[in-house]
């Protein structure tokens, strides 16, 4: 008679498949495709009056799911839930076993931090109890966010308009987001004047001129503010000779970034490869679950990627530090290990985000992978290999250049060793790093010729808007949500119209600015990013055992519920008037007014329920279509990438992701795309057997 198996319940298929190859005869892996059970949609689900008891049902499409896993649990000599190592994973198993029938006292909880076969093969021998602690954790975090969401969101509902929602980490996003756009409406612009020189000396002729920047004036530090003074210091500079009275040289280090946590992770996929938060999850969620390599199997790429700390074990650090050695050589490889400490409040339950194995480099797996499945863990690989080199070397030089009554300084750096800068750089929302340049051998007493005299005009900046990847960094720094949470928020507030998304930059809506305003009269505790923090905190000590979970309810829920009582009182209705468009109805003639749904904006009928006829915004650009000459539409895709097409789709389907350039290729007559970069705009000729292109001179215009 056959042995019954031992059957390992995961939460995705494709987990499954990976973890299936590891364990081989004897196990069966399955899948519960994440939550079976859940608080009731249609209702709050929560009994305050009963020490805030859950109502857990199955989820709807789940049954069939569960019915399955009975079966499979009955024919199984033993199970074990591998869900994931976080509190949701714990969750997700808690409400499993008791699904199940299964005996939570007894050690049937496997995690796994990488899916690779030693950690799948580790794990099963170190089986354990359900944490409860962790599930508590969770069953706080989703009773609060219920409590918020289902009491807050009726109210805006019958106040202001159908659809909206508010949530004890979206609302204060929102709020980050229309605090940073009053900051640059109140913001006033200060005028200043940068006066530089260019200069030359010990008789060397340079293709380019050295420039130094006005340091003083009259022995103090220089602050011009306005065009008089700016042309005054040109002329002092013009008129008085200068002297090298003082070089300074230096030798700077630069360190590597440690490796990949979730936010960083997000900020620079956003920064580098122009991915939304919730897009890199997507990716790095494949990548982790598993990629089928050939000859190898299904591998699981890169460690668990819902993590805050920076930490990287023993046996990890061994072996990059011997690819380093090998790819590299001795001169990038530290003496020890680079040790990086995480977040003072990060919980340090998982590694950093890296390689599971550093032998497979970008490019030998590259045939394996979709595009941006590459592009995501080449970024996460260099920077895992990057962060335990060496530290980039740089020559400095300072020079005082003194005249009558003026002082100049020239501050250049020259990079004499690229350490980890050699494989990767950390990316950044503000400007270009320093230049690297031949520094020129100043002598001190040496005589110098001024060139040219340049004064530029400029006026201080407001604060920038967030971009996804600044506003993850802000609410990471002020202790607000967690790994798990930055995506789904940032997808959340863009995808209610509270805020929106143009040019990487985040800005609020009407609609945005008007519930962040009720939500701050009405729930300022709530909207406090102290409060919202300290929460946080509270929830991490149920983790640890160090507060009833219940606790946590019962000394938010009677405040909280004292202020949704006088918004309700209090809160007048609030008309939003539609936006009238000047494009008639084609089935009753009025003017259509804009809509805002779950896709973006769309035109529908003011006469609705009467008349439903709706229609899609259209917006055309100047270039005709290639292949029929027709106009070019501008689209989205329901992810959201926009994309252009022919407007006589279906009968022509010409698309192009990049935006179709008016000027046909000089050289073969096909159509040009134009790509923009850092460093500029550039046409590219469509035609792959061509691939001419040309710079375009950017005149401000769009």
């Amino acid at each position: 008679m056959q042995a019954k198996p031992k059957l390992v319940i995961v939460e995705s298929p494709a987990k499954a498949r990976s973890v299936a190859k590891f364990l081989g005869r004897g196990y069966k892996v399955t899948a519960s495709q994440g939550h079976v059970r859940d608080l009731p949609k249609s209702q709050f689900g929560i009994d305050p009056d009963d020490n805030f008891a859950m109502k857990y049902i199955t989820i709807r499409g789940r049954g069939d799911i569960l019915a399955d896993l009975r079966k499979q649990v009955k024919g199984a000599s033993k199970v074990l839930l591998a869900t994931d190592p976080d509190r949701e994973g714990e969750a997700i198993s808690w409400h499993l076993a008791q699904a199940l029938g299964l005996d939570q006292k007894a050690p049937i909880r496997i995690e796994f931090n990488e899916i690779t076969k030693p950690a799948v093969q580790a794990a099963v021998k170190a089986a354990r109890t359900i944490d409860m602690d962790r599930v508590d954790a969770q069953q706080a975090r989703r009773a609060l966010d219920r409590v918020v969401g289902y009491k807050i969101s009726p109210l805006l509902w019958a106040k202001v308009k159908k659809g909206l929602s508010a949530g004890r980490v979206q609302s204060v996003a929102v709020r980050m987001v229309a605090d940073r756009e009053q900051e640059i409406d109140a913001f006033i612009p200060e005028e200043y004047w940068e006066v530089s020189a260019g200069f030359e000396t010990g008789g060397r002729k340079l293709k380019e001129p050295l420039r130094a920047k006005l340091s003083t004036l009259s022995g103090k530090k220089a602050a011009i503010t306005d065009k008089k003074g700016a042309d005054k210091a040109v002329k002092l500079i013009k008129g008085t000779g200068f002297t090298i009275t003082s070089v300074k040289k230096k030798q700077r280090r630069k360190s590597p970034a440690p490796p990949f946590t979730t936010s960083t992770l997000q900020q620079e996929a956003s920064r580098k490869l122009n991915f939304t938060s919730s897009r890199t999850m997507q990716v790095v969620q494949v990548l982790y679950e598993g990629i089928d390599l050939g000859p190898e199997g299904t591998q699981g790429l890169v460690t668990y990627i819902r993590t805050d700390a920076v930490r990287v074990s023993e046996q990890a650090l061994a072996s990059v530090r011997e690819q380093i050695k090998a790819d590299w050589g001795k001169e990038y490889l530290p003496k020890e290990p680079k040790a990086y400490k995480s977040g003072r409040r990060a919980q340090d339950a998982h590694e950093a985000i890296r390689p599971t194995d550093v032998s497979r480099t970008p490019d030998k797996i590259k045939p394996k992978l979709t595009r941006e499945q590459w592009q995501l863990y080449r970024l996460i690989y260099n920077r895992f290999m990057a962060s335990q080199m060496n530290e980039a070397l740089f020559d400095t030089v300072t020079a005082e250049i003194t005249g009558e009554g003026v002082g100049l300084r020239y501050y250049g750096e020259h990079k004499v060793f690229a350490g980890f800068t050699a494989l990767y750089e950390e990316g950044s929302d503000n400007g270009e790093a320093q230049k690297s340049v031949v520094l020129p051998d100043f002598k001190e007493g040496a005589k110098v010729e001024i060139l040219d005299v340049e004064a530029l005009q400029r006026f201080t900046q407001p604060p920038a808007r967030y971009t996804e990847a600044s506003l993850i960094q802000a609410l990471e720094e002020k202790g607000i949500g967690r790994p798990s949470t930055y995506a789904p928020t940032i997808g959340t507030i863009v995808g209610r119209g509270y805020v929106s998304r143009e040019n990487k930059r985040l800005f609020p809506t009407e609609l945005g600015k008007m519930v962040s305003d009720i939500m701050m009269q009405y729930f300022e505790p709530i909207m406090d990013l102290d409060f919202t923090a300290e929460m946080e905190n509270r929830l991490d000590a149920v983790e640890e055992g160090k507060e009833p979970w219940t606790q946590v309810l019962s000394g938010f829920y009677p405040d909280f519920i004292k202020m949704v009582e006088n918004a309700e009182a209090t809160l007048e209705k609030i008309e939003i008037p539609d936006e009238e468009s000047d494009i008639p109805c084609d089935e009753c003639g009025a003017m259509m007014v804009y809509k805002m749904g779950r896709y973006g904006r769309f035109l529908a009928c003011p006469r609705f329920p009467e008349c439903r006829h709706t229609k899609p915004i259209i917006t055309y650009i100047k270039a005709p279509c290639p292949t029929c000459g027709a106009r070019l539409q501008e689209k989205t895709t329901r992810k959201g990438r926009k994309f252009y097409g022919c407007e006589r789709y279906p009968e022509c389907d010409f698309t192009s992701w990049e935006l179709v350039d008016e000027k046909p290729c000089p050289r073969c007559k096909s159509h040009m795309t134009v790509k923009r970069k850092k460093s500029g705009a550039t046409r590219l000729c469509a035609n792959p057997n061509c691939r001419y292109h040309e710079p375009i001179e950017e005149t401000g215009e769009d």
